[in-house]
């Protein structure tokens, strides 16, 4: 048996315990152990494993204690080894979580393949649940390039054309235009999709810190560079890069090959890169703040993204699809769209062009759920009075559904993860959750 699956060993048993890297490292397997479950999970964060086999009994926190330790932390499998009087408990833990369990002594083969198997299925349900991220990204990819315009349509198709290619793609359009969900898109329809897509929002670096940020450093091995091998590496907000680290970052790209900052050793990393920016990139040249064989490098094919204003006959088409999208998260009928709505959606400049349009629609069905409402007043900026709701208990109401929304997106629907960032009880976010009615797969899928 041949694979890269890698096993946590958890085993106070010193003799036993180098005996089971021994086997499991002759079986395929990549192997690290720890002689206590205390460090379990920074050893988690740090080596990855794909399955946990684990001791029952062990001074301090026992197998079973750290299985309940675990339940919301990780869905990392656990087997656990149990001697013959404890095979009651082991089964008990299964019926708590734990993948199954193994009696001592154990056949070689069968903990082989019951370890094997653990982890084939961690590394499918893993790959299911990213599969069903990109899925997501594209129906939002979707939302933003609909539309018939001419220039919306030709974009579709340069996305479709160059997705197939391997080629440095640069995109320019405005804030809120849809860079990032186009760079997804030429991810997701391309050759690396199994890979990684690692957005970098350039700005949000600090300039102390961006080479290690990307190179990884003594403190931080894995940086963003080296979770891109295999995939995309999206660079976004260009003219934020520093100067000194253009240079570093040109020899990348030109060899696929960096030194983590601190490091004298050379790795190497294969990825895709698409950057985008906004339209002061000229100014960024001309001013000397991005290096013009750095532009050039990355610009070998240019995708403009239009932004709203130019494609003014979308505007409907794209409005009553979000209307529909925030009617079923809300759970309301969607409101009709008026000749004062048409006339105020097409007069409007949309300086945060389809972002901002998206926000008036869910402006707009909020203000629905209360009877009232109108693009007008979803476009004011400080919504008015139609906006406030009429009694306070609508106001905790309509606050509390927006954290626990945002909690459950930024959880990725983990519950128990969820009710400790809110710092409520479990049972008590169940209750909220019924009580609101708020539905977990809508609001992951909608990213309310």
């Amino acid at each position: 048996m041949v694979n890269d699956y890698r096993v946590l060993v958890i085993d106070d048993d010193r003799g036993l315990r180098d005996s089971l890297c021994d086997l499991l490292e002759s079986g395929g397997f990549d192997v690290e152990a720890l002689p206590r479950a205390s460090g379990v999970l920074e050893k988690l964060a740090s080596y990855g494993p794909d399955v946990i086999l684990c001791d029952v009994r062990m001074p301090g926190v026992t197998g079973i204690e750290l299985l309940e330790m675990l339940q919301g932390k990780t869905s990392v499998p656990m087997v656990l080894m149990s001697a013959h009087g404890d095979i009651s408990m082991a089964v008990s833990a299964m019926q708590d979580g734990a993948y199954s369990f193994v009696e001592k002594p154990f056949d070689p083969r069968h903990l082989l393949k019951l370890l094997e198997d653990a982890a084939t299925l961690y590394r499918l349900s893993r790959d299911s649940e990213r599969l069903k991220a990109r899925l997501a990204d594209l129906t939002g990819l979707d939302r933003v390039l609909l539309g018939a315009t001419k220039n919306i349509v030709s974009l579709r198709e340069e996305i479709l054309d160059l997705s197939e290619s391997d080629a440095n793609v640069m995109l320019r359009g405005e804030t809120g235009s849809g860079k990032e969900l186009v760079a997804r898109a030429l991810h997701d329809l391309g050759a690396r999709a199994g890979g990684p897509f690692v957005p970098i929002n350039c700005a949000a670096i600090p300039l102390m810190t961006f080479e290690e940020t990307l190179f990884g450093s003594p403190d931080m091995p894995d940086g963003l560079l080296a979770q891109a091998d295999g995939g995309t590496l999206f660079l976004d907000e260009l003219g934020a890069i520093p100067t000194e680290a253009q240079a570093a970052l040109l020899r990348v790209i030109e060899t696929r090959h960096y030194t983590p900052v601190g490091s004298t050793q050379v790795r190497q990393s294969g990825f895709r890169v698409v950057s985008a920016g906004n339209e002061k990139l000229e100014d960024a040249l001309k001013a000397g703040a991005l290096r013009e064989d750095f532009f050039f490098r990355l610009n070998t094919v240019v995708l403009t993204i239009p932004a709203l204003r130019e494609r003014r006959d979308d505007i409907p088409l794209l409005y009553a699809n979000f209307l529909d999208q925030f009617a079923v998260i809300y759970e309301i009928t969607s409101p009709g769209i008026t000749s004062d709505d048409l006339a105020t959606l097409l007069a409007h400049p949309w300086p945060g062009n389809v972002r901002e349009l998206r926000s008036v629609a869910e402006r707009r069905i909020l203000a629905a759920r209360r009877g009232v409402g109108s693009v007008a007043s979803a476009l004011q900026l400080d919504s008015g009075d139609d906006d406030v709701p009429d009694t306070l208990r609508e106001a905790v109401a309509g606050f509390e559904r927006q954290l626990i929304a945002r909690a459950l997106t930024t959880h990725q629907g983990r519950m128990d993860a969820v009710a400790e960032a809110l710092g409520i009880g479990r049972r008590t976010l169940n209750e909220k959750i019924v009580k609101l009615g708020l539905n977990k797969d809508e609001v992951l899928q909608g990213e309310v």
